[in-house]
């Protein structure tokens, strides 16, 4: 399904956005916003599982795979 909105934007932002649609790169404003919201959707969802992991306690991550092992040695 696809809506509508109404946003606030930066004239130097849609001076970008028209040269797109003059130059023929997107037929209108429309589709050349979207493509950059869906854009930036797929690399927050790429970058997302780094954000959680950058938040792990390495040692305590360490310490629960070495229990884990139960006497394995542990990879250099």
């Amino acid at each position: 399904m696809v809506l509508k909105v109404a946003i606030t934007i930066d004239d130097k932002v849609l001076r970008v956005v028209d040269r797109w649609v003059k130059q023929g790169r997107y037929p209108n404003r429309s589709q050349a916003i979207s493509a950059c919201v869906r854009e930036k959707t797929e690399r927050w969802k790429r970058t997302r599982l780094l954000e959680e992991l950058s938040k792990l306690d390495a040692k305590e991550e360490r310490a629960m795979a070495e229990e884990r092992l139960a006497g394995e040695t542990w990879p250099e």
